[in-house]
């Protein structure tokens, strides 16, 4: 659900972008005031993780679309819906000056549809009031594929709305919507499924992380490095090999434009910010699309490279893109909850 710049005019995305820095700013004066502090330096780790997660695509059953995981109902119930909105803005921020996954204008847009929904809306008003004291079984499951289900619904009508008020592009908003939600409904049943999965493993090890304060036993720290390791491991393993098995099917954004338009792939307009921004963001993307950037090709080449992708896609550019990305996630997000855990201990 990452929008492309072609989506979106400069008003509405320089209108998300103030939104998301205003969210930004908020969050990270919040973080040291709410957060446990043993709990901070996961931020890193957890945008390592959701970064290689969101490499994968699934396929959904009799559509020929694919999806994969937002993860920001995962990081808001590990972290706290502060530090959650922190580490998916740094995940796509990664995503879209280093890999060209998602628009550099829409990049606004993507923040807050990717993790306003889930941390503000979803997880206090859903999630929290459904689960109470549970932490297993039926009630826990349910409250985290209700909340993660609406949090993704809401950030697709999210796309619908911010592309009908550009109104650069074709997409009609009754037939756009309409195709929107759906396919985001089986996209989110997966993800309340791995959301609970991934929050149950935690849970397992070292179950004081979700509560207000963490307790103070001395095996928690041996714990939590338990769980950064088991993290960290899991997003080696899916960023530098899981990641060849990702659907070639279009995710549900691409396939809902393809369906209204006929095209996956929008045009973005050839001039003014647009422009610009495609040519910053070709210069920073080192690794765009997820794979080493092609050579010039010539005709024989370039029939071979419009051949249908071959599947699973074993390819070194996908693993070192997968491995580096989660790389510089870890830095980027690790490195502010290092700076707000810091801040808070100079204001303690």
């Amino acid at each position: 659900m990452h929008m492309a710049d072609a989506l979106i005019s400069p008003a509405v995305g320089g209108t998300m972008w103030a939104a998301s820095a205003g969210l930004l700013g908020w969050c990270a004066r919040k973080v040291p005031q709410t957060a446990d502090a043993r709990l901070v330096p996961m931020m890193g780790v957890l945008g390592a993780f959701i970064f290689a997660a969101q490499m994968i695509n699934f396929s959904i059953p009799g559509t020929g679309s694919s999806g994969h995981l937002g993860g920001g109902m995962i990081l808001a119930i590990l972290l706290g819906p502060y530090a959650a909105f922190l580490v998916i803005a740094s995940v796509l921020t990664v995503q879209a000056l280093f890999f060209a996954d998602g628009g550099l204008l829409a990049l606004g847009c993507n923040v807050f549809n990717l993790g306003f929904f889930p941390a503000f809306i979803a997880y206090p008003f859903i999630y929290k009031p459904l689960v109470g004291s549970a932490r297993k079984g039926a009630r826990f499951w349910i409250a985290v594929m209700l909340a993660a289900v609406a949090g993704l619904q809401m950030g697709a009508f999210g796309v619908v709305m911010e592309t009908t008020l550009s109104g650069i592009s074709d997409l009609p908003f009754r037939t756009f919507a309409l195709l929107m939600q759906p396919i985001h409904l089986g996209i989110g049943v997966v993800e309340g499924l791995a959301t609970a999965a991934v929050v149950s493993f935690v849970l397992q090890a070292r179950p004081e992380a979700l509560t207000e304060s963490a307790s103070s036993a001395s095996g928690a720290a041996g714990d939590g490095r338990r769980v950064a390791v088991g993290l960290l491991l899991a997003a080696v393993v899916v960023g530098g090999a899981l990641s060849w098995f990702a659907s070639t099917h279009p995710d549900g954004l691409e396939w809902s434009m393809a369906k209204v338009s006929g095209k996956e792939e929008l045009e973005s307009p050839e001039a003014g910010v647009h422009e610009s921004l495609a040519h910053l963001q070709e210069k920073t993307a080192f690794l765009p699309d997820y794979g080493f950037k092609a050579a010039a090709t010539g005709p024989a080449e370039a029939t071979a490279a419009e051949a249908p992708a071959r599947w699973p896609a074993m390819s070194a550019g996908t693993s070192v893109a997968g491995l580096v990305g989660g790389a510089l996630t870890l830095l980027l997000a690790g490195l502010i909850g290092f700076a707000l855990k810091r801040k808070g201990n100079a204001h303690a």
